[in-house]
């Protein structure tokens, strides 16, 4: 059985909240790639929706867009996800996960496209947005 940390962006707040997920609601996540939108029901947050943006495997390695599959594979590459060039022009072979999500990845991170109701917040710490208002009664002294 897989079992996931997704961390859910909220751009609009610059907030991320992670979630762990198992069993049924991990087996949704198997077969989607990056760039996939996703039904925020899956993640018990209704009326939103979200976006696949990445995430690791379990040993830490990067998943990059564009590298079919969900196998990991050590590729040439000059910059983008997985390796920052301290000089211009400059390429490494580097171990990478291709986009598709498989049982071995360990953290999925995805964005808020379309917001729901209720706010993030909300549903995922339970607290209301609003503050609660408590009448503290003076004692005379």
């Amino acid at each position: 059985m897989p079992d996931f940390r997704v961390i859910v962006s909220d751009g609009d707040k610059g907030a991320a909240y992670q979630i762990e997920v198992s069993d049924n609601q991990a087996n949704m996540f198997i077969g989607k790639k990056i760039g996939d939108m996703m039904d925020g029901d899956v993640l018990k947050l209704p009326g939103y929706s979200l976006q696949i943006t990445g995430g690791t495997d379990k040993d830490g390695f990067p998943m990059r867009k564009g590298l079919s599959g969900p196998n990991r594979r050590n590729i040439l590459i000059s910059s983008g996800v997985g390796f920052k060039s301290p000089v211009k022009g400059m390429r490494r072979r580097r171990a990478i996960r291709g986009e598709e999500i498989s049982s071995v990845i360990g953290q999925i991170n995805v964005v808020v496209a379309q917001t729901g109701n209720k706010s993030l917040d909300e549903l995922l710490s339970g607290k209301s947005e609003e503050p609660e208002v408590t009448e503290i009664e003076e004692s005379e002294e």
